[in-house]
This record gives C-alpha cells, sequence and structure tokens, in this order.
C-alpha cells in the first residue's frame, strides 16, 4: 500500500509488468481487512488514518507474512522502530524499481524456506523456545518476538554452549540483504524483552552466544 495515489498506481503497473498480482488500498484500516491473502505487503508508513507501524504489528502479531516497509522516513531510529515493529525490510524514498524487486525476490526466498524441525522444543533454565508454535517463553511468561527476533534466539538457543559468528547469524537469518546493524539492533531489542541483558552475550569480535539472563 502507498499513500500517495500517483506512486501507488505508477507502482501497481509496473508490479503488473513483472507478472505480479497487486492489490492497492489506501489506509491502513483497509490494509489490516484486506492482508490474509496477500503473499507479500509493501507498506507506506505515513498513511491518512493510522500509524504505519501499528498497522505492521498488527499484521506481523497475526501471521508470518513478509512485510517490506516503504517510506519517506530514513533516520536510524526510523529503521528501527520499523524493524522492532516486524517489518523484514525497510527501503526508503526515492528508491530504485530494480531495488524494489531485488528486496521483495530476498525477502520472499527467506519467508519460502522450510520451517525448522516441528517437534523442537528448547528450555534453557526458565527459557522456552518451541519452534513448533514459535513460541517463547521466560519463566512461564510468554515473551511476544517479531519473526526475526524468534529465528535469531532459536538459533542461539539450539546452539547454548557455542560463540556464533556474527556473519553466519546474518546469512542464517537474513540470508542475502542484511547489515551489521540489522543484527544489533535484533540483538537489542530481544534483550529488552527476555529483560536483561545477560540472555545474549557478545563475544567481541567473534559474535554472540545464549547467556543465563
Amino acid at each position: 500500500m502507498e499513500n500517495n495515489a500517483s506512486e501507488a498506481e505508477a507502482l501497481v503497473r509496473g508490479l503488473r509488468r513483472h507478472g505480479h498480482e497487486v492489490d492497492n488500498v489506501a489506509t491502513g484500516g483497509a490494509a489490516l481487512r484486506n492482508y490474509e491473502n496477500a503473499d507479500l505487503v509493501l507498506l507506506d508508513l505515513e498513511l491518512p488514518d493510522l500509524d504505519g507501524l501499528e498497522v505492521c504489528r498488527g499484521i506481523r502479531s497475526a501471521c508470518d507474512i513478509p512485510v517490506i516497509a516503504v517510506t519517506a522516513r530514513g533516520s536510524e531510529l526510523d529503521r528501527v522502530l520499523g524493524l522492532q515493529a516486524g517489518a523484514d525490510d525497510y527501503l526508503v524514498k526515492p528508491y530504485g524499481f530494480r531495488e524494489l524487486m531485488a528486496r521483495m525476490e530476498a525477502v520472499m526466498r527467506r519467508a519460502q524456506r522450510p520451517q525448522r524441525p516441528a517437534s523442537k522444543v528448547i528450555s534453557h533454565g526458565p527459557l522456552r523456545v518451541d519452534a513448533c508454535s514459535r513460541e517463547v517463553t521466560l519463566g512461564g511468561r510468554t515473551i511476544d518476538l517479531t519473526r526475526k527476533e524468534f529465528d535469531l534466539l532459536y538459533l542461539l538457543a539450539s546452539r547454548p554452549d557455542t560463540v556464533i559468528p556474527r556473519k553466519r547469524l546474518m546469512q542464517e537469518v537474513w540470508g542475502d540483504s542484511w547489515s551489521r546493524r540489522t543484527v544489533d539492533t535484533h540483538v537489542s531489542s530481544l534483550r529488552n524483552k527476555l529483560g536483561a541483558s545477560g540472555w545474549i552475550i557478545t563475544v567481541r569480535g567473534v559474535g554472540f552466544r545464549l547467556g543465563d539472563g
């Protein structure tokens, strides 16, 4: 969804020329009513009725449909807030159509990867990570994580005594579309949600490992 009508029409035409089926809506409310049949959501964060970040959180809380935030907000804080709201990628206007297509393809490749073993449940002290339901609990309390936060925590928890190199985390969780700042942002968000920085230990110059909280 794109908040500028002329830009939206041009974007829809371009996507359709490349073989995509496209539904365009102009408001956040309409997006929340119509996203369920989509394979991917392009979400403009400047909406006439709702905060785009709240729309992103609403979609992410209900399902794992890939979301790319498309916005004129280009500061580091804006990117951090977009990723923490559940966006899989963040594209700042003005952007090139080829870049948008490449980011869409990268996000869809990651979304189509086989799911992790259905019966796998990892317990580490009071922390419990369930790969089947993709739920995390800490001392019996449910921790609400985005898809990427869950994938990052699962990877660390599945190798609790191992320092996992930063590059490996980036490649396994974000595929071929990532930056150093991306993993740092998600680690910081995970620590906040788990309530203690000790759950994820930084090994300077190497990577990260799971801690004991």
